[in-house]
């Protein structure tokens, strides 16, 4: 009797981990769905790090001063590309700076028919690699990634690309972020 009391016992115990044991592989099954659907539904820049240095975009969205460009890329359907490793170099436009161009050009741009040109506009103000001021010297000339020209001019202890002067530099995750106060357009 106390052997059939002792395989009885043994028997509940076992159902009971096979019960538990399911019920967490089915909780695992579902996070598991939980996360690759939150990974589907965005690409890098919804990785969420709070330790690292922000990437190119996380840097800019952080800034006030770069609304503009944030709005910009969002449009350009860009934002995926510019928090992918890289490394990048992107001459970053101030709000300012896309203030100083004409009345309603901004607003032309962030229509869904210009996405094409936007894109090319602000492929205009990245290289694929990561570069500091120190690396630019007076009149050389970069190929953007748009595979056009811009000039690098230094005087006066500041640095200039086309028109447009860097105001600031800032190191990034996936590269660097030189911010300039005019929108260099290809010419």
């Amino acid at each position: 009797m106390k052997t059939l009391q002792t395989v009885s016992l043994c028997l509940l115990c076992m159902f009971i981990v096979f019960v538990a044991s399911c019920s967490k592989e089915e909780e695992g099954a579902k996070s598991e769905e939980k996360a690759s659907e939150q990974l589907a539904s965005g690409g890098q820049e919804n990785v969420k790090d709070e330790e690292s240095k922000p990437d190119i975009v996380k840097v800019a969205v952080g800034s006030k001063d770069h609304s503009t460009l944030v709005t910009a890329l969002k449009a350009a359907n860009l934002v995926t590309s510019m928090s992918n490793a890289g490394p990048f170099t992107v001459f970053a436009p101030t709000n300012a700076a896309f203030d100083k161009l004409p009345a309603g050009t901004v607003e032309t741009l962030l229509k869904p028919e210009n996405k094409a040109k936007l894109a090319d506009i602000l492929y205009h103000h990245v290289m694929t690699s990561a570069l500091d001021v120190d690396f630019f010297s007076d009149g050389q000339t970069l190929t953007m990634f748009d595979g056009k020209p811009a000039k690098i001019t230094k005087k006066d202890g500041a640095m200039y690309i086309d028109d447009a002067k860097v105001v600031a530099s800032v190191r990034a995750s996936n590269g660097v972020v030189h911010v300039i106060d005019a929108v260099v357009l290809a010419k």
